[in-house]
């Protein structure tokens, strides 16, 4: 009922920048908190940033001052923009979000795909 799409994966330079964007679709009366995840080989998933929809930020120490995230709520679009990269951020991403569907009660989470970002050395 709710899809996800990842976008802007790719390759980049260690002390580079990247950003991802993230597009929900389908039957969304509306959204509360949207996020990121990411999970490198051989670990699992882990929080990289949330976002409320009034607009307050949560973030992982370990990206704390180098990635931002922000949204469009008109769009339905949540992105992440990841400053001074740094080989430890590769990992495929993910983007989820809590939704409210049109005609349901309660709220329900939805994730994309996974997009891969390589941060090289």
């Amino acid at each position: 009922q709710v899809q996800l799409v990842e976008f802007g994966g790719g390759l980049v330079q260690a002390g580079g920048s990247h950003r991802l964007s993230c597009t929900a679709s389908g039957s969304i009366f509306s959204i509360n908190a949207m996020g990121w995840y990411r999970q490198a080989p051989g670990k699992q998933r882990e929080l990289v940033a949330t976002i409320t929809s009034g607009g307050s930020t949560n973030y992982a120490d370990s990206v704390q001052g180098r990635f931002t995230i922000s949204r469009d709520n008109a769009e339905n679009t949540v992105y992440l923009q990841m400053n001074s990269l740094k080989p430890e951020d590769t990992a495929v991403y993910y983007c989820n979000g809590r939704f409210k569907i049109t005609g349901t009660s309660g709220t329900y989470i939805y994730w994309g795909q996974g997009t891969q970002v390589t941060v090289s050395s």
